[in-house]
């Protein structure tokens, strides 16, 4: 079964856009792997998490902010798809020799 993502986010913060926005960049990366991804207004302020199956993977408090789009898309890989590649946010620093 396909999992479903869920992003909470604080209405009263106006995070609405940021996780309108990463739902998108989700949903599109990961077309053939999800069921769903759901906004959910968080009953606590400054509250944002993305959580796959009720496990949160991503705490906003924790993290000390929010990520780059490619940061969440590692941790959802991680989880729903490990041998999906992402094309260039997967890519490793070059480094001269």
């Amino acid at each position: 079964m396909k999992p479903t993502i869920t992003i909470e986010y604080c209405p009263k913060c106006n995070w609405l856009l940021r996780s309108a926005y990463i739902a998108q960049e989700l949903l599109t990366t990961f077309a053939d792997d999800l069921k769903a991804v759901t906004l959910q207004p968080g009953e606590v302020g400054g509250a944002f998490h993305i959580s796959i199956d009720d496990q949160i993977i991503f705490d906003r408090k924790t993290y000390g902010g929010f990520p780059e789009i490619k940061t969440v898309k590692q941790l959802v890989r991680d989880v729903v798809n490990p041998a999906k590649e992402l094309g260039h946010s997967d890519t490793k620093p070059h480094t001269t020799d």
